[in-house]
C-alpha cells in the first residue's frame, strides 16, 4: 500500500494551479473536465504520480465557497530554506502567515503559507540538505 493523494476542493482552479506551481514548485500532472459532473480535477505534484503521492484540486464549477471547518491541519512540504522559500512566495505576492523560523519548543525551522482558499500549507526545513 501506499499514500496516493490529497484531495482540496478550491474555487478558483487557474488561481490555485499557479499557487502550487508558481509559488510551491509543483508541476502540473494531468487535469480533465467532467462535463456530466460539473466539475473539474487537476493533480499536480514534484514527481510522477506513479512514485509520489501528489495533490488532487477538485473544482465544482457550481461551488463559489467552501467552509474548511476545524478538522483540517495543514499540507507539509520539505524546501532546501524556509526563510528564501518564504522571501520567494512573498515576492510572488503569496500569503506568509508565520514567518520562517524555528518552532516553538524545538528546534525544527518552518513558516506556515495560505493558499487562495485558505488552506495552510507548511513549509519545513529538508533535513536531508
Amino acid at each position: 500500500m501506499r499514500l496516493l493523494h490529497t484531495m482540496l476542493r478550491v474555487t478558483d482552479l487557474e488561481k490555485s494551479v499557479s499557487f502550487y506551481t508558481d509559488l510551491l514548485g509543483m508541476r502540473l500532472l494531468r487535469r480533465k473536465d467532467y462535463p456530466g459532473g460539473k466539475f473539474t480535477l487537476a493533480f499536480l505534484g514534484y514527481g510522477n504520480e506513479s512514485d509520489n503521492t501528489v495533490l488532487e484540486l477538485t473544482h465544482n464549477w457550481d461551488v463559489s465557497a467552501y467552509e474548511l471547518g476545524n478538522a483540517y491541519g495543514h499540507i507539509a512540504i520539505a524546501v532546501d530554506d524556509v526563510y528564501e522559500a518564504c522571501d520567494l512566495i512573498k515576492s510572488k505576492g503569496g500569503s506568509v502567515i508565520r514567518d520562517a523560523g524555528p518552532m516553538k519548543n524545538g528546534t525544527t525551522v518552518l513558516a506556515f503559507v495560505e493558499d487562495p482558499d485558505g488552506y495552510m500549507i507548511e513549509l519545513l526545513q529538508d533535513k536531508h540538505q
